[in-house]
């Protein structure tokens, strides 16, 4: 099986742009990427990390979050199961290094966290070009809200467009208590 980074180098040239369904599903991740990204305009490094709800989120910690599981499924499209963590046998250290992700630990910025989202979501969108087909399913992985089942290329983008979606109104959320910013309205 192909490394990720072997499938996006097999798909930069303007020959392979998308059409029908793969340009419809790169169009929607772009669009809730953008209103994410969006969330985080004219923001300091201090207030990309601030908490403004009871939550722990804030909007840097977002990004990251968003940027990992979107690595991440895209590594499961690619080498399956084995690309994710086995939920079942992670230890307290574990969670503690993934709860790492929904904050902006010192020396983080949000320009630097916005970076390495874009180059995530530059693969991701190289991957969907080279996938030589949506159907193709993996298992899923061990996890206590996973059952034994398979998804398809397309489900996991679907739920990788549902997931960016759902964090970016969470962040509209965070940037609306900081400052009274919206994305909207």
């Amino acid at each position: 099986m192909r490394t990720i980074d072997e499938t996006t180098a097999a798909a930069t040239t303007a020959a392979d742009a998308p059409t029908g369904e793969r340009a419809d599903l790169l169009v929607a991740l772009a669009k809730q990427r953008h209103f994410l990204r969006f969330t985080t305009r004219d923001l300091t490094d201090e207030q990309a990390g601030q908490r403004t709800t009871a939550s722990e989120l804030c909007l840097g910690g977002l990004i990251k979050h968003v940027a990992s599981v979107e690595r991440t499924w895209a590594a499961f499209i690619v080498d399956g199961p084995s690309a994710m963590p086995d939920f079942t046998a992670m230890t307290e250290a574990d969670f503690a290094r993934r709860a790492d992700e929904f904050r902006m630990l010192p020396g983080e910025t949000l320009a630097g966290v916005l970076a390495a989202y874009e180059e995530v979501a530059r693969r991701t969108d190289d991957l969907v070009v080279a996938l030589p087909d949506l159907d193709a399913a993996q298992p899923l992985p061990k996890a206590p809200w996973f059952t034994d089942e398979k998804w398809s290329a397309r489900r996991v983008l679907l739920h990788v467009v549902a997931e960016t979606a759902q964090h970016a109104g969470h962040a509209d959320i965070i940037r609306e208590s900081l400052d009274g910013s919206k994305s909207m309205g």
